[in-house]
């Protein structure tokens, strides 16, 4: 779950395309922007831990793995290099401490979580032994029986053969793998831990332990990246043939590595490619997975089965479910309230050894801008059902958002057509930078984190 805690970003003039990629965020992950959740609202977040659930809403639970080998040069997620044993065990035990606070509290109402998620970070730096009491634990509070999927992101060069096998038998069901690029020296000079042979051979350990779903993730745009390495790239993805493929476009958000290099030398464009030619690149993979018999999913993913093949922390989020955000730094939705944890390791670990909630902000959206969450983050998805919103929140989606469908049909992007609102190939590319458009006009040109 992205964690932009430490951001300080100006949305994209969604007027026109930006050529050069300059320091700010880029990809959207939540509505009303981050930087409206407040302190003070807090109490919002254990108000709504003391109501009923609405009936049929979904709970999921996501937890942050701080821990990495070393630190990517894009990467802006609360990561920490420098934590030892009796660290890393105070951080799983307030973790666990943390969703016993929660399992107890009304908002839960009997319900299982029916999804769950380890993020990073990287959820794999951690032991065979660490991660089997933390997953004991968090079982022993809230069962995972009635889950039907369970995603663990990994760094290739972090997995044994010993530890992939024992997180298959965690119960895993989605094994994502970070692989970013296959070209040892773009993996060097981004920042990466590991290099293509770990690559090779975890992916082929991990698919003898018969994961039901391997997904790799791909950044296009890296420091010193090439065309040509990008068809490379994609032609040993090909060939590897997971069962879906996560394709991010670099953007350069103002706390990683490469910014503070810009800043220091005085740059204003980042050492990247331009967005033009990222959008050029993922529209070449999707055309060439295609052909090798996937379909495109999202505007970041494709996938090489549809009915066999799902993400449901994703279409469960963008659909308005409940989720406990555990760890440093997380994110969470309860009942309608959105709420973020302390983005500092120890302030963390401070709230959970008082035995409180570690929550330092929160926002309850409207009823408009939660249909405004659940639209713009839906049409990530290429195309959306009035019908659903009509149902959901009585509101035809036709009439509130006329202008922005208006303005998109008129520059290209998207077509109305009866029931459906759907974005062509070229919009899909971009979507991130339209959504704005949606966006209610005290949000536009806010700061996003």
């Amino acid at each position: 779950m992205t964690d932009t805690s430490s951001l300080d970003l100006m949305a994209p003039a969604p007027a026109q395309a930006r050529k050069e990629t300059t320091a700010g965020n880029y990809f959207v992950s939540n509505y009303p922007p981050f930087s409206f959740w407040k302190p003070e609202f807090v109490q919002e977040a254990h108000a709504a831990l003391d109501r009923a659930p609405k009936p049929g809403t979904p709970l999921g639970v996501y937890l942050h793995i701080p821990f990495c080998r070393k630190r990517c040069h894009f990467c802006y997620f609360k990561v920490y290099t420098d934590k030892d044993s009796a660290a890393i065990k105070a951080y799983i035990d307030a973790a666990l401490k943390e969703l016993q606070l929660y399992s107890g509290r009304p908002f839960i109402g009997g319900r299982k979580p029916s999804f769950i998620y380890f993020g990073g970070g990287t959820p794999s730096y951690l032991s065979v032994s660490q991660l089997r009491s933390l997953t004991d634990g968090m079982k022993a509070l809230l069962p995972w029986d009635a889950a039907d999927e369970i995603t663990f992101e990994c760094e290739p060069g972090t997995l044994t053969d010993h530890k992939l096998k024992a997180i298959r038998e965690l119960g895993v069901t989605r094994l994502s793998l970070g692989v970013e690029n296959f070209s040892d020296h773009i993996l060097e000079i981004n920042g990466r831990a590991h290099r293509s042979q770990e690559i090779g051979r975890a992916y082929a350990h991990a698919r003898a332990l018969d994961f039901p779903q391997i997904n790799i993730d791909l950044i296009a745009g890296m420091v010193e990246e090439t065309e040509a390495n990008w068809r490379e790239c994609i032609e040993k993805t090909i060939q590897l043939q997971p069962d879906s493929v996560t394709i991010y476009q670099m953007e350069i958000p103002f706390n990683t590595t490469i910014y503070k290099q810009m800043k220091a030398e005085g740059k204003l464009v980042a050492p990247v490619a331009d967005w033009e030619t990222k959008r050029g690149w993922v529209n070449c993979a999707f055309a060439e997975l295609e052909r090798a018999g996937y379909t495109v999913a999202s505007a970041y993913t494709v996938v090489k089965n549809e009915e066999r093949t799902h993400f449901r922390y994703r279409d469960r989020l963008w659909a308005g479910a409940d989720l406990i955000g555990l760890g440093v730094a997380s994110f969470g939705h309860i009942g309608g309230t959105h709420y973020q944890n302390e983005p500092d390791f120890e302030p963390y670990l401070r709230a959970i050894t008082q035995g409180r909630l570690p929550a330092y902000r929160a926002l309850t959206p409207s009823e408009d801008e939660r249909l405004i969450r659940e639209f713009v983050l839906q049409l990530k998805l290429g195309r959306v059902s009035g019908a659903y919103f009509q149902n959901k929140f009585g509101v035809d989606i036709r009439q509130r958002f006329s202008v922005p469908l208006r303005t998109l049909e008129d520059w290209g992007f998207l077509k109305v057509a009866g029931d459906a609102v759907a974005l062509n190939r070229e919009g899909l590319l971009q979507v991130d930078r339209l959504l704005h458009e949606f966006f209610r006009p005290e949000h536009k040109n806010a700061r996003y984190a």
